[in-house]
């Protein structure tokens, strides 16, 4: 009897492991055979160490969906910053998408390609082309992850809020004739958040730009202040529907919630997740808006 229920309690040990492993995040490259034209470095490791990641040349998105019974169809593509030569991808990355999950909206962590590394291949062009990818991958799984392709946004910090303005304002377009059935797909957000986002700022705004929500500190050491409330006034002047949160202090890199000694900045996912339900984005289909 004893060896039987040993036998059984390891049997359910390994089940749970098992299963553990089946809801664990799911890592995707963008392209299966490797970025276009990089193919070659496919394989090359990536570098990780503390906060950061470096050396993308696979870029990737991480998916982590929220629990079934309070899924909103919601999904945001989550972009870190780090100045284009790194990652911040816990801080920045992971720490988003777990709060995105705790109110029922799935969360794709990309890695993208880091123009600013030394002796790096990539280029801006690289960055907006893994942008693109990686939202119409989303909404190519849209149904296998039962995501709303129509809800589907793009968060990005500091460098990451460049990378989101390299495809929130242009249309988005895939190409009808693409071999590839997901490069057919829209690429453009339907809604963006710029958190502390770096520069450059768009030139133009037009009035077909997505639904925006931004903050940051109005003593960011690094200037973001200044292009947030340029980015604020140009999407006030096209008629772009925007939340704007400058707080007093936090300086740059406040992330999620990173300042314990400042309720502002401790309370600001909050305030996010108030936009997102009150612009529809976390009403299930089928639910009546406001319930």
């Amino acid at each position: 009897m004893k060896t039987l229920l040993a036998i059984t309690v390891a049997a359910g040990a390994l089940g749970a492991v098992a299963a553990g492993a089946q809801i664990g995040p799911q890592v995707i490259p963008l392209w299966n055979q490797g970025a276009p034209g990089f193919e070659s470095r496919k394989e090359i490791p990536e570098e990780a160490r503390d906060y950061w990641v470096r050396r993308i040349n696979n870029p990737t998105i991480t998916v982590f969906l929220p629990p079934k019974e309070i899924a909103t169809g919601a999904a945001v593509v989550v972009a870190p910053g780090g100045g284009f030569h790194e990652l911040v991808y816990e801080n920045e990355g992971v720490r988003a998408a777990e709060f995105f999950n705790s109110i029922g909206v799935a969360a794709l962590v990309l890695k993208y390609r880091l123009p600013g590394e030394e002796n790096s291949p990539y280029t801006m062009d690289n960055v907006r082309q893994d942008a693109y990818r990686a939202m119409r991958l989303v909404r190519s799984r849209a149904a296998e992850w039962q995501i709303d392709p129509h809800r589907v946004g793009m968060m990005g910090f500091s460098a990451g809020g460049a990378l989101v303005s390299l495809v929130a304002y242009a249309p988005g377009k895939g190409d009808p004739s693409a071999p590839d059935p997901i490069d057919r797909l829209n690429g453009k957000p339907d809604f963006q958040i710029l958190v502390f986002p770096g520069g450059p700022e768009p030139a133009t705004i037009t009035a077909d730009a997505p639904p925006s929500f931004l903050i940051v500190a109005n003593d960011d050491e690094y200037g973001c202040d200044k292009v947030t409330l340029n980015i604020f006034t140009k999407l006030r002047a096209a008629g772009v529907r925007t939340e704007a949160v400058f707080l007093s202090q936090g300086k740059h890199a406040f992330n999620m919630n990173e300042r314990p000694n400042l309720l502002t900045v401790m309370h600001w996912p909050q305030q996010l997740a108030d936009w997102m339900h009150d612009s529809g984005l976390l009403t299930p289909v089928g639910a009546t808006p406001g319930k």
